[in-house]
């Protein structure tokens, strides 16, 4: 049974909109609170997310944002907001669907029947800007093309990316790639980091890593490097 969590702060919405999944055989969950929402639905993991724009604290937009940067969880926004450009800084940010309230009960269940179609078999796909990376073969699907990394360069990615844009140690990097963090020389990593940093240029992926003193290294975005 596929499982949804709805982000909806109107009660009887969210009620609505429980009653109508669960007798279309969902299992679903509703958050009541707000804060730290995008942590809460790291946590839950769910199938798909069904999420409003207007929520109190941190937006829809900011919460789409930071889920598509740590995960590949499924988003479909739900909202009143009917202007094009809250629907093209949604789908921006990674969003999957955009429907509008009113909306009706035979629609809503057909897109989601169709993100979650989409993401059948996605569970060991992590989700970056503009790519995807299987963490079992560490192929990269971008921009209707794919390429297999070579194995030390997908780890090191997949490490990076496992993060979210916050550092991870040189220790971290090292027991990713190699098991351990014990007697790698410190130049072994700088020569695997420079090939990965390489690679994604080549393929003009908008990607950059950063060295953070005293803490290791993080994958940013290559807009959000230019403002650090």
């Amino acid at each position: 049974m596929k499982r949804i969590v709805l982000v909806e702060d109107d009660r009887l919405m969210r009620e609505e909109l429980e009653e109508i999944l669960r007798r279309t055989g969902y299992q679903v969950e509703a958050l009541t609170t707000f804060a730290d929402t995008a942590d809460q639905l790291l946590a839950l993991s769910p199938d798909l997310v069904l999420l409003d724009l207007n929520l109190p604290g941190a937006s829809g937009f900011a919460v789409c944002r930071e889920l598509k940067q740590k995960s590949a969880l499924p988003v479909l926004v739900l909202t009143s907001r009917d202007q094009l450009r809250d629907e093209l800084q949604a789908l921006e940010l990674g969003a999957d669907e955009y429907l509008t309230k009113p909306c009706r009960r035979e629609r809503l269940l057909a897109r989601i029947a169709n993100v979650l179609k989409r993401y059948e078999g996605r569970g060991h796909l992590l989700e970056g800007p503009g790519f995807l990376l299987d963490q079992q073969t560490y192929t990269l699907y971008f921009h209707s093309q794919s390429v297999v990394l070579p194995g030390n360069q997908g780890r090191l990615l997949e490490a990076l990316m496992l993060q979210g844009g916050q550092p991870v140690s040189r220790e971290e990097l090292c027991r990713a790639v190699w098991g351990t963090a014990e007697f790698i020389d410190e130049n072994a990593l700088q020569v695997n980091l420079t090939r990965l940093k390489k690679t994604l240029a080549s393929l003009k992926l908008d990607l950059r890593i950063l060295p953070v003193r005293g803490q290791g290294y993080r994958l940013v975005p290559e807009e959000a490097a230019h403002e650090t």
